[in-house]
């Protein structure tokens, strides 16, 4: 019997636990979030210095406030926003990839509550959040309607949800699966399904049902001369959505 809510796709979440053990290596299967990480953390924390009014020049800006990173693989996003001052839970439906989080956190000397969990696991056992990261996530989710209204439970009044997904255009296709898994090899085959990709309008649809406005939307694009990650004004591939409750 399935331990996790209908949200929970078992064999995705099998495909990454194959590789569990490259969470933490720059050059392994998660490479790609290795380089995209930088310019996700940069948006999440300037976002969130705005929103609650928050020192920009403090090492721990975010102290006091408590944050939740929904399917946080080996812990790449939970780690910096706890070095930033958030009380931090993390969820995975992956025992290894919560296992390798779990060990490098300890390593690294950081407290971070990590839980091999669903979103719904999530949502009837706690209080909610003030921030709820669901990065990379949503393209994954076997109902993705269940998902996102498990999301808007989660987020506190005054909250905020910062999500990161791929558009489901022929672009995305072109270059998130053809070019990415089959061409350059900056995935394992099969990462994802471009029918799951979800199109902003959707994504803020959805949102709008669980409680939740959009309030931003953003860009992510590669720099194939530069070799890195940047916003852009182009939401084709990738893109970066906050919302409020």
């Amino acid at each position: 019997m399935n331990q996790f809510g209908d949200t929970v796709d078992r064999r995705d979440v099998d495909r990454f636990a194959a590789h569990a053990a490259d969470w933490w290596d720059p050059s392994g299967s998660f490479r790609p979030l290795h380089q995209i990480n930088p310019v996700r953390i940069d948006f999440i924390r300037c976002e969130l210095l705005a929103r609650f009014g928050r020192d920009p020049r403090a090492l721990s800006p975010f102290t006091g406030l408590s944050l939740a990173d929904i399917g946080c693989g080996g812990g790449l996003v939970c780690e910096p926003m706890r070095r930033l001052g958030f009380t931090v839970t993390g969820i995975d439906a992956g025992v290894e990839a919560i296992a390798s989080a779990r060990m490098h956190a300890e390593a690294s000397g950081l407290a971070i509550d990590y839980r091999v969990d669903d979103v719904d696991g999530l949502a009837r056992t706690s209080e909610g959040f003030d921030v709820v990261l669901a990065l990379e996530v949503v393209e994954h989710v076997a109902d993705r309607a269940a998902f996102l209204g498990a999301l808007g439970t989660l987020v506190k009044p005054q909250g905020l949800l910062i999500a990161a997904t791929l558009n489901r255009t022929a672009h995305a296709f072109m270059l998130a699966i053809v070019g990415a898994e089959y061409v350059l090899g900056w995935l394992p085959r099969g990462t994802h399904d471009w029918r799951r990709f979800v199109r902003p309008s959707e994504f803020a649809t959805g949102l709008r049902q669980a409680g939740l406005v959009t309030e931003r939307l953003t860009g992510l694009s590669y720099d194939l001369l530069g070799g890195e990650w940047r916003q852009s004004d182009d939401l084709s591939v990738n893109y970066m959505l906050v919302a409020r409750r």
